[in-house]
């Protein structure tokens, strides 16, 4: 395949791009410092946040598939939101919106024909209606609720036709929504992992409680057990270490196979193992971040993690367990 020579005007094109849109941006963000359109972002989202059902994006063309993005978004995110297709509401899915929902219309012009019989619905049934246009005199912007105007921008485009600059803008307004109904719903990591359990998100996300061993398969001995009863029950676990608990099961420290190593040669095995045991173990709880788990014992040089809950022996996890849930 030939392989044609550097063209750096195509950079500069792209550059050219990035500038133009850089700029359309930054007219979002001076519009969202004025008070109508901050007052209108403060409305919609408490609209939005206290809804008791759903939100129903929609939009048509390049301002649907932005739509598509906005409510995957939310969706992501603790909000309830689908998307609807525009043609498909006129012809029979418009059942799927009820009264408890909130519609966000997606349109640059406000003239988007095809979102006439959404428009006409929410009017006719009461539904509230939230519309992100640039013109808020236009058939969308005056039949909303809250009307979120952006400013009008030069599209990237050479023929200042095709949207880009405008979908940038719809793009970054609705991660604006999204990111402030997070905050508005107290949305925490945790409630992230139950949204996103598969995949390297979902791993990064997960908690000790969730790769911990527990039960009959955690190391443990009295801490009135002999050297050698310590080394029979390391050896009967798969994580190379034992922990020590007293009557409470209360952990009171840790013995690994280099503590073994350490006193094999020069102790009795009949030595109590609260002579050679290591008192402060590394420990973690249940709610611990895999990701955060996997740091601590980086940082304490450690391949195993006993959890703890309050001072009571619960688990325990090794790094391979963290490495194997693609933590790592």
């Amino acid at each position: 395949m030939k392989i044609e020579a550097f063209q750096p005007q195509h950079a500069s094109s792209a550059l050219k791009t990035l500038d133009i849109e850089l700029r359309a941006l930054e007219a979002l963000r001076a519009a969202l410092q004025m008070p109508d359109l901050a007052r209108a972002v403060e409305q919609a989202i408490q609209i939005l946040s206290a809804t008791p059902g759903r939100v129903i994006v929609t939009g048509m063309g390049k301002s649907g598939h932005i739509a598509r993005k906005i409510a995957a978004t939310m969706r992501s995110t603790g909000t309830s939101a689908l998307y609807l297709h525009p043609g498909e509401a006129s012809h029979g899915d418009m059942g799927v919106i009820t009264q408890d929902d909130v519609v966000l219309a997606i349109t640059w012009s406000g003239e988007t024909t095809e979102l006439g019989d959404i428009l006409h619905y929410c009017r006719n049934f009461g539904v509230k209606l939230i519309v992100a246009t640039a013109r808020a005199d236009s058939t969308a912007g005056r039949a909303a609720d809250i009307c979120l105007t952006m400013p009008s921008v030069r599209e990237a485009c050479p023929n200042e036709l095709a949207p880009t600059s405008s979908t940038t803008l719809q793009l970054v307004l609705g991660d604006a929504l999204a990111v402030a109904l997070i905050e508005a719903r107290g949305f925490t990591s945790s409630d992230f992992h139950a949204f996103h359990p598969g995949g390297n998100l979902g791993a990064r996300l997960c908690t000790i409680q969730d790769l911990m061993g527990t039960g009959e398969s955690v190391p443990r001995v009295g801490r009135d057990a002999s050297l050698t009863s310590a080394t029979i029950e390391m050896s009967r676990k798969r994580y190379g270490c034992t922990a020590v608990v007293d009557e409470d099961d209360r952990l009171v420290g840790a013995f690994t196979d280099g503590d073994l190593r350490r006193c094999i040669a020069v102790h009795d095995l009949k030595d109590n193992i609260g002579l050679h045991m290591s008192p402060s173990p590394v420990t973690v709880t249940g709610d611990t971040l895999a990701t955060d788990a996997l740091r601590v014992m980086n940082e304490n040089a450690v391949s195993v993690l006993f959890v703890v809950d309050g001072d009571r022996l619960s688990g325990i996890v090794h790094m391979h367990d963290i490495v194997k849930a693609g933590v790592a």
